[in-house]
């Protein structure tokens, strides 16, 4: 709805307009429901739902707002993504800092890290305890005796 130079709503259908004359005439006292509802065409508890809903409107309008400009998720995206951008920037131009201080100060820069996935590291197993147990399993095979001195484990 949009206002005009004397304040009259200029967007409202004639209907709107009729429904309003008849709630602000009920609600002056010039009228009873009854006589509204008549002068409107409509049955006594449809008029007081309409009556109910132009006052929630009413109410509605009459809540206080915000002042200023409203953040809408538009400009909240707009915002992130430049802030996105500045950060970006910040962390290339500290990145570039920092090898140039590794440079002057003759420090090897750090080794990238490897992307290995989801592999489990292999449990670590002592050589000479695998061989000696290959060697056992191979002589018990031959000569079906132990080796002694060498344990199990």
């Amino acid at each position: 709805m949009t206002k005009t130079k004397n304040g009259a709503v200029g967007g409202a259908s004639k209907e709107a307009k009729r429904l309003a004359a008849m709630l602000l005439d009920v609600l002056a006292g010039s009228r009873t429901p009854p006589q509204a509802a008549e002068a409107l065409g409509v049955s006594l508890p449809r008029y007081y739902q309409l009556e109910d809903r132009g006052l929630n409107g009413l109410l509605a309008a009459c809540e206080t707002r915000p002042r200023g400009r409203q953040a809408t998720i538009e400009t909240q995206l707009h915002m992130l993504t430049k802030e996105n951008e500045q950060l970006k920037r910040a962390m290339a131009r500290q990145q570039s800092l920092v090898r140039l201080t590794q440079r002057t100060v003759g420090v090897a820069p750090p080794a990238a890290a490897k992307a290995t996935g989801k592999r489990r590291k292999r449990k670590p197993s002592v050589r000479a305890l695998r061989r000696a147990n290959r060697l056992r399993q191979e002589s018990e095979g031959e000569a079906g005796t132990e080796v002694p001195g060498v344990g199990t484990e």
